[in-house]
């Protein structure tokens, strides 16, 4: 089981206020999660404040993945809708979500953490519906990952969604 209640506020309340670092130091996550893959491949996901850092390996090659509000003031750039650079290819999308859409996602995201092994979920205090969740899995010589970011405002609230391949 990969559900974690962090004992911490969120710093990340927001989508707009998200960047995108590639292969920068990664930071010390809230939680993390290990998945081996094949021939000593691997990948760490992390929940950062409400954001998240992967940290992948394949056959000697690295790569480091941050989103967090944290990014642009480390070297990287505003959230992109999409990049790809070499065997990377990386998009993001922003959807605005009623409280209970959110509760339900949530409600899915936590379901899936509590029950698969691949999968880790980070819960912040104050909302239910406030969460960090991620996933991967091996590709043939690569890792694939997905991310969902939860950030609830009253009535309302923004979902993040990402999708990373990388096959170096």
């Amino acid at each position: 089981m990969s559900l974690h209640q962090l004992d911490i506020a969120p710093r990340d309340v927001s989508a707009g206020a998200l960047g995108l670092l590639l292969d920068g130091p990664a930071p010390t996550p809230l939680a993390q999660l290990r998945l081996p893959g094949a021939a000593g491949a691997s990948v760490v996901l992390g929940v950062l404040g409400a954001s998240h850092v992967v940290a992948a390996e394949v056959r000697g090659h690295r790569l480091t993945e941050e989103v967090s509000c944290d990014a642009v003031a480390a070297g990287g750039r505003p959230l992109p809708a999409e990049q790809r650079s070499g065997g990377y290819a990386f998009t993001a999308a922003t959807t605005t979500a009623t409280r209970a859409e959110l509760d339900a996602t949530a409600a899915r995201l936590r379901a899936r953490a509590a029950d698969d092994p691949a999968w880790l979920c980070g819960a912040f205090p104050g909302a239910a519906d406030a969460l960090t969740a991620l996933t991967a899995q091996p590709l043939d010589g690569g890792w694939a990952w997905q991310t969902w970011h939860l950030y609830p405002a009253g009535d309302s609230g923004e979902l993040v969604t990402t999708r990373t391949r990388w096959v170096p």
